[in-house]
């Protein structure tokens, strides 16, 4: 059976804290003369939290924003509005736990023309135990994982991502990870896709152990698209410890628990978006493909991540529970 690194979200949350710690040694890189003019990048997850954040300081630096949201409330945007002083944000509807509104969802900014010059894929979700999808699914599983791959599949073969090579800037894609990705076990194929019930402890290892799993795709399409020479930009980033919401699902008194750890050790959404938004706009980052930083400082990933068998696997399996 597959495990994550933790499955004590205690522990987990002082890991991140201690990280908060080392050396960031790319943090002065991103300048207030950073800007982003003429551009546009499209969030997923945006309405709060991480996401929020990155519309917010994205649209102050003069990007066009698309916010992805399962929230239809214009509430997020107008209040992005107001705090980026842009009015350069718009918001689309998507819930990665419902397939069928990522195709639609696509179908739109193909039929509109719309080529995100940065997608970042921020959505999650943290639960307390298995609840299944009306596709059939694992939540964490779908919405942290198969979601995305569909996402990205559909954009790309729908030209929304132009993967030619061509203009003045390559398109860029980052993936949302989290270093509590590391030593996490190897893919289970044998649960990989499937549905059952687990509860707290299973949970809380499946966060880490699906970052794994996301970022060894994230490196397998890298490998995939730019074969000959970088077309598209794939890389991943983990913001460090954020004090978001994603434990809205916990059991109440966890909850309270981690809310308070959240709350006194962990860094605002506001200063966890910075490392992605240099990630996004900055020409460092130009031309670069199968990066991963942890905060502003470059790191390997977990060692499983890099395999190209299980690359190939990971994506052959994939393609099976999408049936494409």
């Amino acid at each position: 059976m597959s495990h994550g690194r933790f499955d004590n979200p205690v522990v987990a949350s002082l890991a991140g804290f201690f990280d908060l710690f080392r050396k960031q040694e790319l943090a002065s890189r991103l300048t207030e003369a950073d800007r982003f003019y003429g551009k546009s990048c499209l969030i997923t997850g945006a309405n709060s939290g991480l996401g929020f954040a990155l519309a917010v300081e994205l649209a102050r630096r003069g990007t066009r924003v698309i916010m992805a949201n399962r929230n239809r409330s214009p509430e997020a945007v107008d209040r992005a509005r107001k705090l980026s002083g842009s009015d350069r944000i718009t918001s689309r509807y998507v819930d990665l736990s419902r397939i069928e509104t990522i195709y639609a969802f696509v179908e739109s900014l193909a039929a509109e023309n719309l080529h995100p010059d940065v997608t970042i894929l921020n959505a999650g979700v943290a639960l307390p135990g298995s609840r299944k999808t009306v596709d059939g699914q694992d939540e964490m599983f779908q919405v942290n994982y198969l979601s995305n791959v569909i996402l990205t599949r559909l954009m790309l073969d729908k030209g929304v991502i132009p993967a030619d090579g061509r203009g003045d800037s390559l398109p860029r894609i980052i993936f949302i990870s989290s270093d509590s990705h590391q030593g996490s076990s190897a893919i289970d194929y044998e649960e990989f896709g499937r549905y059952f019930e687990y509860g707290v402890s299973k949970g809380i290892q499946n966060y880490s152990y699906f970052k794994l799993v996301l970022n060894t795709y994230a490196v397998e399409l890298s490998r995939r698209l730019n074969a000959d020479g970088v077309k598209v930009g794939v890389n991943a980033i983990c913001p460090g410890p954020v004090h978001t919401n994603i434990t809205r699902a916990a059991p109440f008194a966890l909850r309270m628990v981690l809310n308070l750890i959240f709350k006194v050790i962990f860094r605002s959404p506001e200063k966890a978006a910075l490392p992605v938004v240099y990630m996004a706009i900055s020409p460092d980052f130009e031309g670069k493909t199968g990066e991963y930083l942890h905060m502003f400082k470059p790191k390997r990933m977990d060692p499983k991540v890099y395999e190209p068998e299980a690359g190939e696997k990971l994506w052959r399996e994939s393609e099976k529970i999408v049936k494409w």
